[in-house]
């Protein structure tokens, strides 16, 4: 059952990431699987290109490692991020479920080689976590600002993809100076959509 996430009156960040991670806990088993199935057959939709950074899904982030292997069966090598000092993400390669290992922060990451923050220059799509995403394309994430500084070095023109489950589109997000826009959202119930970036 989806339920709206809109509330009346201005809420700030800390509000919104409570509201929307005490939701994600309570949803069922049943109801995570059907959502990253679907998100699976949704990323069918997007033209990868040779590179796409993506993430492995964890604490109840919608999606699941069956959307990496629908990217990696459409022709795609995938970059998955590698925990480390507050920064830029590093990234290594994605080479199968078997090939990642238990890190920090409770994250599954590869455990081939770290190949720097850089490599997020090559990739054409850019599969972001989100809490929630509004219809500009401002992105909410857990605050922790890794994306907020990786994606500053995403090559021109590269597709910024937030993934989150359908309540978790919503109108209206707060914003700040730092925040940097997505392009995409990809929902269960709506697939890939294109986010015009206006201000109303």
């Amino acid at each position: 059952m989806v339920i709206p996430m809109e509330m009346p009156g201005e809420r700030d960040k800390h509000a919104w990431r409570r509201e929307i991670l005490a939701r994600r806990s309570a949803l069922s088993a049943a109801e995570h699987a059907a959502a990253a199935a679907a998100l699976a057959r949704g990323v069918r939709a997007l033209a990868v290109g040779e590179w796409v950074c993506a993430y492995v899904p964890v604490r109840g982030e919608p999606g699941s490692t069956a959307l990496l292997e629908e990217l990696r069966a459409a022709g795609a090598r995938i970059l998955l991020p590698v925990t480390g000092a507050p920064g830029a993400l590093d990234w290594a390669e994605y080479t199968g479920v078997a090939g990642l290992r238990a890190a920090r922060f409770g994250l599954l990451e590869p455990a081939g080689p770290v190949l720097g923050a850089e490599v997020v220059a090559r990739a054409e799509v850019i599969l972001v976590p989100a809490l929630a995403v509004d219809r500009r394309g401002v992105r909410l994430g857990r605050g922790a600002g890794y994306y907020d500084r990786t994606l500053g070095s995403a090559r021109p023109g590269a597709r910024l993809v937030a993934v989150v489950r359908d309540e978790e589109f919503v109108d209206r997000l707060p914003e700040e100076a730092h925040d940097l826009r997505v392009g995409w959202v990809l929902t269960p119930g709506g697939g890939l959509r294109a986010l015009d970036g206006s201000e109303e």
